[in-house]
């Protein structure tokens, strides 16, 4: 209940109002794209769950739980998305993003994507550069170096993440964290309201 309530009322950057919904024939592009990034496997249906998300959010941190409760409980059967939206008021939040992309590139994204909720406490809202905490994450994981240094301060990352603060803003995206299911915006006022969602999406 705490983290429900913590989603609700700690929602960041959204104070001109909720995004825009979307129609699934219409949206789909700026939505998901080829490119966008799955956590975990696909599902069977055409079923997603899309989030824009910023790492240093602590309202993405507490519906981070959720999130994977739900990966659980329909595993198979829908696709989770998250795109990058890092808001210019986290200081970190952008190299956050960097290094997740970076690791995805090195097929590590749904690791590195969990590490950042999991250490959000420890690195989060701080005015100081991550950049080495972010690069211990990628030790951690095992990845090649001299790739993730590469990865983590190039162009391509940076566009790669851009591209999906574009995408959001087109949609009208004004906070995290912003969720559409089945090419819907939700606005949930519970955790039920997500199971709620995806059963009607599911048809069940």
């Amino acid at each position: 209940m705490v983290v429900v309530i913590f989603l609700l009322v700690a929602r960041t950057g959204s104070d001109d109002g909720p995004a825009a919904a979307v129609e699934t024939s219409s949206g789909d592009s700026a939505l998901v794209r080829d490119d966008s990034r799955v956590i975990g496997e696909e599902g069977s249906s055409e079923v997603t769950v899309v989030e824009f998300l910023d790492f240093e959010c602590e309202a993405c941190g507490a519906a981070f739980p959720i999130i994977e409760e739900l990966r659980e409980k329909y595993d198979g059967e829908v696709t989770f998305v998250a795109r990058y939206f890092p808001l210019p008021g986290h200081f970190n939040a952008e190299r956050a993003a960097r290094a997740v992309e970076s690791a995805a590139r090195q097929g590590r994204f749904e690791e590195m994507y969990q590490m950042m909720y999991e250490t959000q406490s420890g690195w989060g809202e701080q005015q100081t550069p991550k950049d080495e905490v972010f690069r211990g994450y990628a030790e951690e994981l095992g990845l090649d170096m001299d790739q993730f240094d590469a990865d983590y301060a190039s162009e391509q990352v940076a566009q790669r993440i851009q591209k999906d603060v574009e995408d959001g803003l087109k949609l009208g995206v004004q906070g995290t964290p912003t969720f559409y299911v089945d090419g819907k915006l939700l606005e949930p006022q519970s955790a039920d309201d997500f199971h709620t969602a995806l059963d009607e999406a599911l048809g069940r």
